[in-house]
Formats: C-alpha cells, structure tokens, sequence
C-alpha cells in the first residue's frame, strides 16, 4: 500500500532481460502500486526486450546492438514507446530525468559508464554489477559522495552486509566475512577440474544465474571479484575482507564487529529477496516467496576456501592488496577468460592461466584516471584475447 506523501518510484533496468533484470521486473510486476519500469536496455536479446516493453510500457528502450534496432522500433511502433540503440544511447538515456533508481544489471564492464552517468545526476543506484566497483571503485564511489547518490548493492552478500550495518554507524566493523556456496566444484581438486565442460560448470547447485555469474561462481572468482566490491562500498582494508566455504548459501553473509559480536542475515537463497529489498528500500515490502524452515536444511556448515586448487580468489587477493588498475585488469581478463571457455575455446583451469599471465604483462598504475581505466581494461582484454587467438 502506497503511503500519501510517496508517489511511484519510477525504475530504469539497465540490462533488463539477464537473470537479475527479468527477476527486477517480476518485483515490480508484483507491486505495481509502488513501483513502475521507465527504462529497459538490453544489448542482444530484442525478442524478450521486445515482450518486456509490450508488458511494461516502459518510457524508454535501448537495444545495443544498432542491428537489432529496426526490428525493436517495428514491433514498438503501435506504442508510445521511443527506441533508442547503441552503446552511446546507454549512457545518454542514463543522464535523463524520467526515473528515480537505476537497477544496474548489464553484466562486466559495459556497465560502467551508464552506472557512473546515472551517479552524476544524483540517482539511487541498485548496483547489480559489481565489475563496476571492481574496475573503477575509487572513482564511482568518490563520485556517489559528491553528487549524494545512494547506492544500495543488489548482490545478495552485499546486501547482507548493508543490512547488518542499518543502525550501526557509530560502530567499527572489525571484519566482514562473505559466504560463498564454493559453486559446482566444491572439494574437486585440478585433476577432476581439468576434464570439466561448459554445461557442468553452468550447474549452480543453490542460485540461478546467468551465464557469466555461474562460470565465476564456479572458478570462485566471483568471491574475488566481491572482494573488491566489498572493499569500496563498506571502505575496508584487505585484511578486513574473510571468505569463507557455506555450501548451503543460507547465511548470505556477516559482519563482525570491535566488540567481536558478528551479525549474519540468513534467508534462502533467492535473487529476488536483495531485488526486492533494493527497490523497496527503506522499507521491507512483504512477498509471498517461501521462508527459510531451520530444518530445511538442518545443519550449516563452514570451511577455508582451497585457495590452492581455484587460484583465481587468490589472484583476486592480489589484486585487492595491490590497488590501482590491478582489479581493472584481472576484471578484463577474467571476462575474456569466461567469454573464451563458454565457447568451448579453453578448458576449466585455462582460465586462471590467461588471467594470471595477463595480470602480468599489463603495466600497473598506482592512481588511475578514469582514461587510465579505459586504456588498461583494453589492452587487457587485447593481450588475453591475444593467448587464445580469439
């Protein structure tokens, strides 16, 4: 039930037909007296941007392909719908005025530029993308404090955190620790590793995921990558930053504190739960998702991620320590690496390979600009490309 003094927060999904915007879409289908969908992009998949904006009426649609443009226009055209395609149109129609909360969902590094034009104006970012802070952290968050932009993570262990922290500004976090389900893989070791296939590796046993998530998830650089993220939305040093094996992803993450208290948010493992309490924040909305029975499952369990055997959260680490453009590069590479191994052109443990040598090879910069970003993130994906002759 809308309140008096609120009116409709008006939505724009940037990358509206991946896991996290159909289910961001779903959340708004749900509570159309408090929500509606302004903006939708997508970069390839015109059939479902299509049925979306049929659905939805949005204000604004953009198709990054410019080849699919014609045929979004054609199928829209009955509608008041204005169609717009391109890379460019993705950060223009971020610096409008026509909605109040970005849910940034476009997957990698593409989704940089229309989440840091959308800071600049001051909008409330639902920040699904975490390449954004991976990549350029100490910009977009400078940026988010100057131009009062909120940004409320979207990813469920960061979500977890930001809700463990609600009313404990004047407390210091000693450490936060992030849950990870330790993907597919869990407990195999390089000799299993070196034999798995794209369609295995897809198989997340808790979450559903798209493609590029569920490749990280199981190579467990996604842990790596929200390391990083971590550290720029909460202002943590390394050492502040645990991992730790949940295979059940009940506890989606926790935080301790100076006095050692820790305070863990649990529920099930569902991405629309931190979509939901995204779009709805400060307010919890009510859903009829299921809850969480203790005893199903009725034992948690924690271990030390095997670091040894999936390297890539080791070399997320050193990245994290290192600073600079060292997250910018390993983000490009990994990209790359994923892309590479879904179309069948490297194996399993190919991946971490690439990345590392890639980290290698690409000079660092202690205090990038964001041009700095631009150009390292190129030559990145350049030279790793390069490895695998893509």
């Amino acid at each position: 039930m809308l309140m008096d003094h609120q009116q409709k927060k008006r939505i724009a999904i940037f990358g509206s037909t991946g896991s996290v915007g159909t289910q961001a879409l779903e959340v708004i289908a749900a509570n159309p007296e408090l929500f509606s969908a302004e903006i939708l992009t997508a970069q390839q998949n015109e059939e479902l941007l299509i049925k979306q904006a049929l659905k939805f009426l949005p204000d604004i649609v953009v198709i990054g392909d410019e080849t699919k443009y014609q045929s979004v226009k054609q199928a829209l055209a009955a509608q008041p719908i204005k169609v717009f395609a391109g890379e460019k149109a993705l950060t223009e129609v971020a610096a409008m005025e026509s909605y109040d909360v970005m849910m940034a969902a476009i997957v990698g590094f593409a989704g940089l530029m229309p989440t840091l034009t959308a800071i600049e104006k001051g909008k409330t970012i639902a920040l699904a993308n975490k390449e954004t802070l991976v990549v350029a952290g100490d910009i977009v968050m400078r940026k988010a404090v100057e131009n009062r932009s909120p940004i409320i993570p979207v990813d469920s262990e960061h979500s977890a955190i930001f809700q463990c922290l609600l009313g404990e500004t004047r407390n210091r976090i000693e450490k936060i620790i992030l849950t990870a389900s330790g993907g597919p893989f869990l407990g195999k070791k390089p000799n299993f590793l070196v034999n798995v296939k794209r369609d295995h590796a897809l198989q997340h046993p808790n979450w559903s995921m798209g493609a590029k998530i569920s490749i990280d998830s199981a190579t467990l650089m996604n842990k790596g990558l929200e390391m990083i993220e971590a550290k720029w939305l909460f202002n943590l040093l390394p050492h502040q930053i645990q991992v730790v094996i949940h295979a059940q992803s009940i506890i989606h993450s926790m935080v301790q504190f100076e006095d050692g208290s820790i305070k863990a948010q649990l529920g099930l493992p569902d991405m629309k739960l931190p979509i939901q309490y995204a779009l709805g924040f400060p307010l919890r909305l009510p859903n009829n998702m299921p809850r969480y029975a203790f005893n199903k499952p009725d034992k948690l369990t924690f271990e030390e991620p095997d670091i040894k055997t999936f390297r890539n959260l080791q070399l997320a680490k050193e990245s994290l320590a290192r600073g600079g453009n060292a997250g910018c590069v390993l983000n490009a590479a990994n990209e790359i690496a994923v892309y590479a191994f879904l179309k069948n052109r490297i194996g399993f443990l190919d991946m971490t390979d690439l990345i590392e040598k890639t980290i290698q090879k690409i000079p660092f910069v202690e205090q990038p600009t964001l041009e700095d970003y631009f150009e390292s993130d190129g030559e990145a994906r350049n030279f790793a490309a390069s490895l695998i002759k893509l």
